[in-house]
Parts: structure tokens; sequence; C-alpha cells
């Protein structure tokens, strides 16, 4: 026998609700915004959503999608597809009977888990020792057991007031917070693995990210523009309902000047400082509260503890966030592969062909600024502003 599921269960992340009163509500209202959305953009129908503390039920003929759906909006940790019964407690044994038979097999053992909230004529322990019995009853025959510790099948209930629902099955979800209750942020977004990581962090953590993409053409080729757009719309999936753009700027002629004009030992130094002072005037334009990169410490030669205290002094407007500051390469990957973008990220494309043989490890900010004396610094980014174009997602 198979259960027609009629709801989803969603469980919202736990630190909304140590926040204060006013900022509680704000989330979730955030939250129900962008459920709606997310539901609509995959024309998932349903009937009713019902806010209660910590929960949001529901009500939907097309319960397994929708969950599917919903396990991937921010501010989300869990959801399950479930079956309401209200709260009478007759209904909820019939309720988990019906759901037994759909889910256990001859021999299996089971554990019976009730949450309940609200005032009612029995406990949550009374409640898991009925369905226990019944279910026992019924399965006399087929070798089922009981196994609080490690089962086989969970039987789930949710007793809210006067609304009650049986499940089985928790899919979990992403957690964070609502995107939307922070404020936006301008992501450089090269298209490899690191940067869309750590635009997603961001994301999770409610900041809408404006992804920003700087084509070094003729130092790469298109494909490494590909990538990028691809992995851009990959992340977009992820914030349904905001704007799906990738901002591009056309930065061959300025890399080639740093090439062509500096120590070439310095390149990829003056390259990135240049690249943040181009974000913070997108973040002006785009009214970003910061920059987010994928550096972490050590991955590149750039990126040691000391050139990046190099490249901070180029962000003078906005703080340059990095999620992945103390991330190996190998907590990068499980995170691309669970958010999507792995295989597009480590797709092979030519490299920038910029990089010096021999980049310095331990530049100094003297030296650095100095090479920049003899560049056209504000020119450059003037130039490269002029250049921004737009791609729609």
């Amino acid at each position: 026998m198979c259960v027609e599921f009629d709801s989803v269960i969603v469980r919202l992340g736990g630190e909304i609700w140590i926040k204060e009163v006013w900022t509680r509500r704000w989330y979730v209202r955030r939250l129900l915004r962008n459920m709606k959305v997310a539901l609509k953009s995959c024309d998932v129908a349903y009937d009713e959503m019902i806010k209660r503390d910590g929960r949001i039920f529901l009500r939907t003929c097309v319960a397994r999608e929708a969950a599917e759906r919903l396990s991937r909006v921010f501010g989300v940790s869990s959801v399950s597809p479930a079956l309401e019964t209200g709260a009478d407690l007759d209904v909820i044994v019939d309720g988990c009977l019906s759901m037994a038979w759909s889910v256990l097999g001859g021999g299996e053992s089971f554990a019976v888990r009730c949450r309940r909230v609200g005032e009612h004529p029995y406990s949550s322990r009374e409640v898991c020792r009925v369905v226990g019995r019944r279910v026992l009853e019924g399965f006399a025959d087929h070798g089922v057991r009981v196994d609080l510790d490690n089962p086989d099948v969970r039987l789930g209930i949710e007793v809210r007031d006067d609304l009650g629902f049986v499940f089985s099955e928790v899919v979990r979800g992403v957690g964070g917070f609502p995107l939307g209750v922070q404020g936006r942020v301008v992501g450089l977004l090269s298209g490899g693995l690191d940067s869309a990581v750590a635009c997603w962090l961001v994301m999770k953590r409610g900041c809408p990210v404006v992804p920003l993409y700087f084509d070094n053409k003729p130092y790469t080729d298109e494909s490494a523009t590909e990538r990028a757009v691809e992995v851009a719309r990959l992340l977009s999936d992820w914030a349904v309902g905001f704007p799906r753009r990738l901002y591009i700027v056309e930065y061959g002629e300025s890399l080639r000047e740093i090439v062509e004009g500096a120590p070439r030992r310095l390149t990829c130094l003056l390259c990135k400082r240049l690249m943040y002072r181009v974000a913070e005037g997108v973040a002006d334009r785009v009214g970003a509260e910061g920059l987010v990169t994928g550096e972490a410490i050590g991955e590149q030669a750039s990126q040691t503890l000391r050139n990046l205290r190099v490249l901070d002094g180029a962000a003078v407007r906005y703080p340059v966030h990095r999620p992945l500051l103390g991330f190996d390469k190998a907590e990068t990957e499980r995170l691309a592969r669970m958010i999507g973008t792995y295989e597009v990220s480590a797709r092979s494309v030519r490299g920038c062909s910029a990089a010096p043989r021999k980049p310095a490890t331990r530049a100094r900010v003297e030296e650095v600024v100095e090479a920049e004396g003899g560049l056209s610094g504000e020119g450059m980014v003037e130039r490269c502003l002029g250049s921004l174009g737009v791609v729609e997602l």
C-alpha cells in the first residue's frame, strides 16, 4: 500500500529562532516569500501555507515534488512529505499504521518519534507507546521489531495545536538564513571551483550575490567565459526570485598594461588589486555592502598571508570577504559537488597565460604600490567600468 501524501513539513533553520522577535518575524516573512517564489518557478501547486513556531506546513497534492524543491531554499533545515491527520490520537494512530504498511517490510525494525506543541489530552511518550503497540500488533506475522537506537524505519509524528501530521522521511535542507535578509555583495566569479563555492556560502548567510567576471582575452579564450556564464547560471538557480545576471568586464587591455608595464613577478598581485578596485566601482552601482572572493590561505602564490595583506590594501571602500579562507581543496570540492557546480567548474579551459613563471609569494606593500605608480591606475579602472556588460541568465 502506498500512502498519498498531502502535505509537507518544513523545518526552519535553528539560527532563525535565536534572533529577537522582530528579526525572527522578518526572517520568516522573507522565507515564506522565497518558498512561494521557488514553488511557482517550477510550477508546483499548493493550497495553503500554515506558519507555526519552528515549522511551516504546506498543503499540496504533489508533496514529494514540493519537498524536493523546498529543500534547496536557504533557511530550510529539513523537509518531510507527510500525511495530515489532525490532532485526535485515534486518527494519528490510523495514519501511522497506513504509513507503516507503506514503508515497513518483513523483518525490519522501527521506532516512533513524536514532537508535540500545545495542549492535548496525551503526552508525546503516550503517542509513541500507542503507535508502537498497534504497529507490532498489525505486523505480528512479519517479524517486525522495535529498535529505538538504530531502526531501519522511523515513523515520525508532528502535532502542533490542532494540526497533526505523520511521515517517515526527512530530507535535509541547506539551512542558513533566508536569501535577502542581509545586504547584497559583489562576488568575483572566475568560473572555477573556489569562487563559485564562496558565492554560495555567502548566499547561505542571506546575502544576494552580484556575480562579476573579468574577461581576460586574449590571455584566456572564450571557453573560460562560457564556463563562468554556466556557473553563474547554476548559482542563480539557488536564488530564484532574485536577478539572474552576470556582470562582465573586458579586462584584457588592462591586463596587458600590467604585463608590459610592471615587474612580472608582481603580475598576479597587481591584477587582483585592480580587480578589487573595479569591483568596488560595481559595488557602488549596485548598492552592495562588500566584495566576496574564493581566496584561501596558501591556495595560490597570490594567496599567502603576506600577499593577502597586500591585496587588502587595494579595497578602501568595501570589506573583502573570504568564506573559504580556512578551507582545503577537498572541502571545497565536496561543497561544489553538493551545490551542483563541480562538473562545470572542473571543466578544462585555457589558463591565464599572463601568470608569471615565478610569482612573488612574499611581496612588500611598498614595492607593489611603487609598481602601480608606473601604471595608469585610475584610467584602467575607468576603462574597465566603461566596458561593463550584463549577461541575462
